[in-house]
């Protein structure tokens, strides 16, 4: 390619041609007239430009049109390219231009010399541009060239400084100043880093025991001038992240932010991964960890106590009060468990009302015992909150190790299985964990397994008792009992799974059924014969159980005075306000409520006369021994004349003599029920059964088709 520069003779040409020819850059020079002088390769490379088509003495003009041939200036019109480029000519002393030439950027600097024209140099500033890294590099070059403009460096966000090679400052910001507290003499030019250090670890800069240590690891960094990024704590509680980066030639330069509140954040955030945000106690993530360090101490043959506490009746007072009442009743029980356990125990909320205590080291396992007791009398006092009183209670299940385990899997195991025997056993209580225990759970397991497969593949079933009206000895109702039709055992009395359902929960979904059920089959009997359903206390504090009696009856085409709810005295003393507002609200679908077991709790005159029972069913057990005039005999007629008195009808189950049905109804009992009359029947029994009850002789009853 011929050379673009117009050749001249003479030693200085030549000199001129090789030094524009070795040029990194473009160049090029435009005379007064605003003609192509010279330019090198580079700028004809640089633009595209063909050297055919440039010449020295160009037109600026000319040079215009050139640039509309090849497309530049994205396509604009010749002489519009032509007045952007009169426009730069215009300009008086040196003009920074960027433009785009077909993709890449080419920066230009336009400086105007009087007498000889406009000088220009070009560069290709593209990968600059993209490359972030290498744009903070020539900012931070360019920053330290121009360190004299104070102004820059003091709007900085961050302190900054700059030491050199023998370790005295270049220079530093106002920030720098103000965040180590300087005074003017620390901030000239010129003083040592290690005076600066020293003014610092003395006002509180560095937060150390040995500032020596943290001094020389900084000299090393900086010796070995490699980057360095820590965060330092002051000892007036502020933390500042300081970056330490060498420089080329020597010194470094550092910034420093004041992290303090970001450096709270994050500590926060990692307290809140590893503690419970509503009570602030470790969670299961942490306790878990603290577990796994247990099993180095149990090693050492220490004696440690877990502790498993679990609130009782905790779902009702979410039920009843809301949420939030619910919450403050687990702060307080948090406060509570603080103060009833030691210092140096390990207290943790495993998730909802479940929490846990470790123990240890104990000289005797019996102080483990101390604590579950001053744990189970605390959490048993009332709680205020929100306004209202609230009374739980709590169970506690006891593991010892090493005795009930050696590992964190299996003290936890042991432990939840000795929690379990104290809620079985009524609620209120700790208990230890003993061998045999992880037997019957395996066994509660298996029968809730086959419960949830029973619900799953419909093996349940419901017979049909008789309760006959002693003055004309006519069905007037019949009760609903559930039965189990195992694929492998056959027929299972409710006995046997009814108090596994109870504990897991499953009896609501079971009570959902039979209520339906019930209705479907009570349909298709006389109007005059009702359905009498059992409720359990799980499913009669569930709050959807009103709901599930009117879907039940509306499904059916069932009126409600057909259906009759049995409920136990015990239901009546837990939460006795939500009971009756329950009661109250069956009641309004016309449902008709019968007290079960009438005589073998403790039931009130007050819980009598405050809501209008139906019904009352004497306790079967105290039938067992009326044979005459004694004390049994007694407390069912006192109890059979006080329903009477009242206007509540009475009934009497479990009758299986004839002695013991006359008995009764000497004492005005309204209705029986037992195996005198009929066990309970079939559905298809029953269907055959009704309508056809004839009297056998005087005072005593005969069921066609009965099964002694």
């Amino acid at each position: 390619m011929r050379d673009p520069v117009t050749k001249r003779e003479g030693r200085y040409d030549a000199l001129l041609h090789a030094a524009m020819a070795s040029m990194p850059y473009g160049f090029s020079i435009w005379d007064e007239e605003m003609r192509l002088v010279i330019y090198n390769q580079t700028y004809l490379d640089m633009f595209r430009l063909p050297a055919e088509r440039l010449k020295p003495g160009l037109p600026l003009r000319d040079m215009a049109a050139l640039n509309h041939a090849l497309g530049d200036f994205d396509g604009l019109a010749a002489d519009a390219i032509y007045a952007i480029y009169l426009d730069r000519f215009a300009s008086e002393g040196a003009k920074v231009l960027d433009h785009v030439v077909r993709g890449r950027v080419i920066r230009s600097i336009m400086t105007r010399i009087a007498g000889l024209g406009w000088v220009e140099t070009h560069q290709d500033i593209t990968e600059q541009r993209r490359r972030d890294d290498e744009i903070r590099t020539r900012t931070l070059e360019l920053e330290i060239q121009n360190i004299r403009f104070d102004a820059a460096i003091n709007n900085m966000l961050h302190g900054l400084a700059m030491f050199d090679t023998d370790k005295r400052m270049i220079v530093c910001n106002r920030q720098y100043a103000e965040l180590y507290g300087l005074p003017p003499n620390l901030t000239r030019p010129g003083t040592s880093f290690w005076d600066v250090l020293a003014h610092g670890e003395g006002t509180g800069m560095i937060a150390t025991a040995e500032p020596e240590a943290l001094l020389a690891r900084l000299q090393e960094v900086i010796d070995a001038k490699r980057p360095l990024k820590q965060n330092v704590a002051m000892r007036n509680g502020r933390v500042i992240a300081v970056m330490h980066q060498p420089m080329k030639g020597g010194g470094w330069i550092s910034t420093h932010e004041d992290v303090t509140e970001q450096h709270r954040s994050e500590e926060h955030i990692r307290h809140l991964a590893r503690h419970d945000a509503l009570t602030d106690l470790p969670n299961r993530v942490l306790f878990r960890e603290e577990m796994a360090r247990l099993e180095a101490r149990i090693g050492r043959s220490e004696t440690v106590a877990l502790l498993l506490v679990d609130l009782d009746r905790f779902k009702a007072i979410n039920d009843k009060y809301g949420h939030a009442v619910g919450d403050e009743v687990l702060v307080t029980v948090a406060r509570r468990l603080r103060e009833a356990s030691r210092e140096t125990d390990t207290l943790a909320r495993l998730g909802g009302d479940e929490f846990a205590v470790l123990v240890g080291p104990l000289d005797n396992p019996k102080h483990a015992a101390l604590i579950a007791d001053r744990i189970v009398r605390s959490l048993g006092r009332p709680m205020m909150a929100e306004g209202w009183s609230i009374t739980s209670g709590a169970s506690v299940g006891i593991a010892i190790a090493p005795a009930d385990g050696s590992d964190a899997e299996t003290l936890l195991k042991n432990a939840d299985l000795a929690l379990y025997r104290a809620k079985s056993e009524g609620r209120g209580v700790y208990h230890f964990f003993e061998p045999g225990m992880d037997d019957a759970m395996q066994h509660r397991r298996a029968v809730e397994a086959s419960l949830k497969a029973a619900i799953a593949n419909g093996d349940f079933r419901l017979v049909y008792q008789p309760e006959l009206d002693v003055s004309n000895t006519r069905i007037r109702c019949l009760e609903a009992l559930l039965r189990w039709n195992h694929p492998e055992r056959g027929l299972v009395p409710p006995v046997d799974f009814l108090a596994v359902a109870e504990e897991t929960g499953l009896i609501v979904d079971i009570g959902d059924w039979v209520l339906r059920e019930a209705c479907q089959a009570a349909r298709r009997w006389p109007d005059d014969v009702r359905v009498a359903v059992n409720l359990s206390a799980p499913q009669f504090r569930s709050r959807d159980l009103v709901e599930s009696v009117r879907c039940a009856l509306a499904e059916a085409g069932l009126p409600g005075e057909r259906l009759e709810l049995e409920i136990t005295e015990a239901m009546l003393h837990a939460e006795p306000e939500a009971t009756m507002e329950t009661l109250h609200r069956l009641k309004a679908l016309g449902v008709r409520v019968v007290i079960d077991d009438f005589g073998a709790g403790q039931m009130s005159l007050r819980h009598l006369t405050s809501f209008p029972f139906d019904k009352l069913k004497v306790d079967r057990a105290l039938l067992d021994g009326v044979a005459g005039n004694g004390e049994p005999l007694a407390v069912v007629g006192a109890m059979l004349d006080l329903g009477r008195s009242l206007g509540i009808a009475t009934a009497a189950k479990g009758i299986e003599t004839e002695e013991q049905f006359d008995r009764v109804c000497r004492h005005g009992c309204a209705e029986v029920q037992g195996f005198l009359f009929s066990p309970p029947l079939p559905l298809s029994a029953i269907d055959a059964l009704l309508g056809i009850a004839k009297t056998k002789a005087p005072g005593t009853v005969e069921l066609a088709g009965s099964v002694a």
